[in-house]
C-alpha cells in the first residue's frame, strides 16, 4: 500500500507540473497521447476508446484535446478542429469563454467552496437570476452539478408536492442515467442492464403525440393511478433533434392543468439559447411548473445545474424541513460564478438570436446536401433526414454504418461531430452558438466531401 501511495504522490506531482506548463513539445504531446490511451484502457473504459473517432480515425497519434477558444479546439499536437459537437450542448459559449474564465478565476482567488453553514452570496445571486430569466412564475431554484441531478430533483419535487408517484414520459427520451432519471429514459439499451429502477408507475408515449398523452392521463384517472407529472424535453436532443408539432406543448399545458398534473420541462440541452429561443418551451409560449437546466448553464467552464419551480410548489422544499434536499458540492461558489457570467454573456450577446439566425442559414444547406445524397438519408425524418431548430440539428441516415462513416470522414477533415445516445443512425450538428459563418461554410464543404467519399 505504501508503495502505491508513493507512486500516486510522484505521479500526481508530475501531472501538476504538466498542467501548469504553458505549452508542451511535440515529443511531450505524443507521450501524453500514449499515456492517456493507456490510462483510459486500464482504468477508465476500453470500450470508450474503441468507439471514439478521435482514437480510431486520428492516425498514429490519437486526438487528445488540449486547448481551444470559440468553436475551435486543438489537440495536444496542435492539430485544429472545428467543434460541431459542443460538448453535447455544454459549450454554447464556446471553449474557455474569457468572461466566464475570468469570473471563475476571480472567485477561485477569493474562496473556491462555501462553508454550507453561512449565507453564500453567489448562490442567492444565481437563484435570483434564474427567477428573472426562466418562463412564467418560476421563482425558486436548487443548484447541483449535472443534468441528471437536476432531473432527479424535479422528479422528487413533483412527488413531494403532488403526493403522487406516477409519471408520463416519451419514447426515445433522454433525461440522465442516475436511477430515477434513468427510469424516465425511453430506450431499453440503458434501462434494462441495471434491472429494477424507480418503483412508481411510468408510462412511455410517442413524443409529439398529444392524443397519446391525453389517452394515458384519462386511463390513469379512470383506473385510479395517480400521476405526479408529465416530463418531456421541449425538443428531443439525444433522439436526434426531434421537434414536436406546434400544438404539442400547448396541449400538454392545457391537459396537465385539466387533470391536476404537473408539467416538467427538461431544458438540460435545449435551455440557454440552443434552439433559437432562450428556453425551448419559449417556442410555444408555454410555462412549465418545474424546469430543469444544466449543460451550458456553467458557460462551458464549470459543472452546474438547477431545478426550478414556482413559489407555491417550492413550499415543500422549505417547510417543515428546509434540509429535505441538500448537496455538499452542488452550487458551490465557483459553479455559481461561472453561471452568473454565462447568463450575462448569453443575454448581452443575445445568443439565442444568433442560434436562430445561424440555424436558419445552416439547416437549408444541410437539407440541400441531403437532397443531393438522398440515398444515404432517412426520409422518414421531415422528408429529407434533417431535423432540428436553431443549432440543435440531427442528420438521420438510413443505417448506423453510414452515420459512422460520415462522422469519421468529418473527423479526418478536422470537424468533430458525434452520434446521439438514443438514435444510433443519427449524427448531431450542435456547435457552439458563437461559431462563425465562415466556420459553418467550412463544415458544409467538409460534409460534402465526406458524403462524396462514402
Amino acid at each position: 500500500m505504501s508503495q502505491s501511495l508513493d507512486e500516486a504522490l510522484t505521479y500526481s506531482r508530475r501531472w501538476m507540473d504538466i498542467i501548469r506548463q504553458p505549452s508542451v513539445t511535440e515529443e511531450e504531446g505524443k507521450q501524453i497521447i500514449e499515456e492517456s490511451k493507456r490510462n483510459f484502457a486500464e482504468h477508465f473504459n476500453q470500450g470508450w476508446l474503441d468507439y471514439r473517432k478521435s482514437v480510431t480515425e486520428a492516425g498514429d497519434w490519437a486526438a487528445t484535446e488540449w486547448t481551444g477558444e470559440g468553436a475551435i479546439f486543438r489537440d495536444v499536437l496542435g492539430r485544429e478542429y472545428i467543434d460541431c459537437l459542443g460538448g453535447y450542448g455544454l459549450l454554447d459559449l464556446g471553449w474557455a469563454h474569457p468572461d466566464v474564465v475570468a469570473n471563475v478565476r476571480a472567485q477561485l482567488n477569493r474562496t473556491p467552496m462555501p462553508s454550507q453553514e453561512l449565507i453564500d452570496p453567489l448562490r442567492g445571486v444565481l437563484a435570483r437570476l434564474m427567477a428573472l430569466i426562466t418562463p412564467g412564475d418560476i421563482k425558486y431554484s436548487f443548484f447541483c452539478a449535472s443534468g441528471t441531478e437536476a432531473v432527479e430533483g424535479a422528479i422528487k419535487l413533483a412527488k413531494m408536492y403532488t403526493r403522487k408517484s406516477g409519471f408520463i414520459v416519451a419514447l426515445k427520451a433522454f433525461h440522465g442515467k442516475t436511477m430515477g432519471s434513468l427510469s424516465m429514459m425511453g430506450k431499453a439499451d440503458y434501462r434494462q442492464p441495471p434491472g429494477t429502477l424507480y418503483g412508481g408507475p411510468i408510462y412511455h408515449v410517442p413524443f409529439g403525440d398529444a392524443d397519446a398523452v391525453e389517452r394515458q392521463l384519462d386511463i390513469c384517472a379512470k383506473v385510479g393511478i395517480d400521476i405526479a407529472a408529465v416530463l418531456m424535453e421541449p425538443i428531443q436532443g439525444e433522439a436526434g433533434a426531434i421537434v414536436p408539432p406546434d400544438d404539442f406543448w400547448p396541449r400538454l399545458r392545457e391537459m396537465t392543468k385539466q387533470y391536476g398534473v404537473l408539467l416538467i420541462a427538461d431544458e438540460v440541452q435545449t435551455g440557454m439559447g440552443r434552439t433559437g429561443k432562450l428556453w425551448g418551451v419559449d417556442h410555444w409560449d408555454v410555462q412549465p411548473d418545474i424546469l430543469a437546466a444544466a449543460k451550458s448553464l456553467g458557460g462551458g467552464v464549470m459543472p452546474v445545474s438547477a431545478f426550478c419551480s414556482t413559489e407555491e410548489i417550492w413550499q415543500v422544499m422549505m417547510y417543515p424541513n428546509p434540509f429535505i434536499h441538500t448537496t455538499t458540492t452542488g452550487g458551490g461558489a465557483l459553479a455559481c460564478s461561472a453561471a452568473i457570467a454565462a447568463i450575462n454573456v448569453t443575454l448581452r450577446e443575445k445568443l439565442w438570436e444568433q442560434a436562430a439566425e445561424k440555424g436558419n442559414y445552416l439547416i437549408p444547406k444541410l437539407k440541400a446536401l441531403a437532397a443531393r445524397y438522398s440515398q444515404f438519408y432517412d426520409a422518414h425524418y421531415d422528408g429529407d433526414g434533417i431535423t432540428g431548430r436553431g443549432l440543435l440539428i440531427g442528420m438521420h441516415f438510413q443505417d448506423p454504418e453510414v452515420g459512422y462513416k460520415v462522422a469519421a470522414g468529418l473527423f479526418k477533415r478536422g470537424v468533430l461531430v458525434a452520434g446521439t445516445l438514443t438514435s444510433a443512425h443519427t449524427i448531431r450538428i450542435e456547435p457552439p452558438l458563437v461559431i462563425t459563418y465562415e466556420q459553418i461554410d467550412t463544415v458544409l464543404d467538409h460534409l460534402e466531401d465526406a458524403l462524396a467519399a462514402v
